[in-house]
């Protein structure tokens, strides 16, 4: 089994997402972003856009306006400044 990165998406509202995933891809205001296990720390600013949250072959999307991404040893962190289930 390939590992699993933690991975939490919180809005002032409250936390949308929290559990160990394959891959998070999220819009930085500087070009979108892909992060998976044992990715190496960063910090970006994010612009208004999608986050897929990818695991076990599906795919759970956010819709978020602004806020950062914050990846460390221990995850990915994103605080929104909106963020929204994505309409299916």
């Amino acid at each position: 089994m390939a590992d699993k990165l933690h991975f939490s998406l919180v809005s002032p509202e409250r936390e949308l997402y929290s559990g160990l995933v394959d891959q998070v891809d999220a819009p930085g205001t500087e070009g979108d972003f892909g992060v998976l296990a044992g990715h190496a720390p960063f910090m970006a600013t994010l612009r208004e856009g999608r986050v897929i949250v990818r695991n076990e072959g599906r795919e759970t999307i956010y819709e978020v306006r602004g806020g950062f991404a914050d990846v460390t040893a221990n995850g990915l962190t994103i605080l929104a400044e909106h963020a929204v289930a994505a309409a299916a």
